[in-house]
């Protein structure tokens, strides 16, 4: 999704591939395969670049350093970046800031984690603070008996256990940085979850108090300036309604975000070619929306395997709605692709989350969505 904006730019991508089948090697020439981890691959890779970026935090930091030390144009930056690799790191920091964080704690024993849960009350959520992402990493625990249940997690060093936050929905904060300090941020909205996945974006977040709003996209604003972010960051958030700020941040993306995908309809900079801008150190370009609402709707692999016949059907169902595959073979539960559609004057948000479902449904199940479907789309 970024080589059709770098393509407008005039920017040349090399993308390290992780095999020749990827679908980000099939929009980029210069797509050499090799391993991420391995600092040599990493070190021939980087050869002529003006600026190394990533699509995931996992590249290993120890290696990002030595790169830079090398002469390597690494953005962002690896001290940045540990917030999103590490969550410790990040809670540890999120509270130094003074920033609304939830009730958490470092745990290396389950009695420390039991001992938590009796301190704060139950229930609590134990993470990895490593490569979790979409749900995994994360264990719900609803008292002692179950916390002691988790046993099998430890003896890796120390995990995050939190309070569960007793929250009202889910709101992202993006915003985009360059080296020299310019930000921007667009405006904050409503993500909707599906099993640890996210499946919807209403952009912006409806009903969300005004200086909640102003509040939360401070916060990311101030979370990019102190912790040197460069390109684009989303701030996870928890809404609380009557709490505190309004709102807990839960977790940190340093790269393009699935929560920013409407960006790409809805707003006049991408998220895409707003991360270019960033990380080369250009003027960011403006991130207002195009219309009142933009709504996503993710769409996971599902029984249907003919998606060019589901294409045909979907975009002739809704020829305002936008398409956006992803190239990827289909597999149950994997993210194959997302549609955006943006309001006309006047068009309720049901009645975009109805379209958007419509033709995420054709694509996935070869049919429309029923009504009860869209219906429990719609209260999801």
């Amino acid at each position: 999704m970024m080589a059709p904006e770098a393509l407008n730019l005039g920017f040349e991508l090399r993308i390290l591939a992780e095999g020749p089948d990827v679908s980000a090697a099939r929009c980029v020439a210069d797509a050499p395969v090799g391993d991420y981890k391995d600092l040599a691959t990493l070190r021939e890779f980087a050869r002529g670049l003006d600026v190394m970026t990533f699509d995931h935090e996992h590249v290993p930091n120890e290696h990002l350093q030595t790169l830079i030390a090398e002469g390597v144009n690494v953005q962002p930056r690896p001290a940045a970046l540990i917030h999103a690799q590490d969550k410790l790191v990040m809670r540890a920091a999120i509270a130094e800031l003074g920033l609304p964080n939830p009730a958490w704690a470092a745990v290396e024993t389950v009695d420390e984690l039991v001992a938590f849960g009796d301190r704060i009350g139950w229930p609590i959520v134990l993470k990895t603070p490593r490569g979790g992402y979409d749900g995994k990493g994360v264990r719900m625990l609803d008292d002692a008996r179950q916390a002691r249940a988790a046993s099998d997690w430890f003896g890796n060093g120390a995990l995050l256990a939190e309070d569960k936050v007793d929250f009202s929905r889910e709101l992202s904060a993006l915003v985009a940085r360059t080296p020299s300090g310019e930000a921007q941020g667009w405006d904050v909205v409503h993500t909707i979850q599906v099993n640890g996945v996210c499946d919807e974006v209403i952009a912006p977040a409806k009903d969300l108090p005004e200086e909640v709003s102003r509040a939360a996209a401070a916060a990311s604003l101030k979370i990019a300036e102190a912790f040197g972010v460069t390109g684009v960051m989303a701030a996870e958030l928890f809404e609380t309604p009557g709490e505190g700020a309004g709102f807990v941040i839960n977790e940190l993306a340093m790269r393009p975000h699935n929560t920013g995908h409407w960006t790409m309809n809805g707003s006049i900079t991408s998220q895409f070619e707003q991360h270019l801008r960033a990380v080369l150190d250009l003027p960011l370009g403006s991130t207002d929306a195009l219309a009142e609402t933009t709504v996503m709707k993710n769409y996971l692999g599902g029984a249907n395997q003919e998606l060019f016949t589901a294409f045909l059907a979907a975009l002739a169902a809704e020829p305002r709605v936008k398409v956006h595959a992803y190239g990827k073979s289909v597999r149950p539960g994997r993210k194959i692709g997302h549609v955006n559609v943006v309001s006309e004057p006047g068009e309720s948000v049901d009645s975009l989350r109805a379209r958007a479902n419509t033709v995420a449904s054709l694509i996935r199940d070869g049919v429309p969505a029923t009504n009860s479907a869209t219906a429990e789309g719609q209260a999801s």
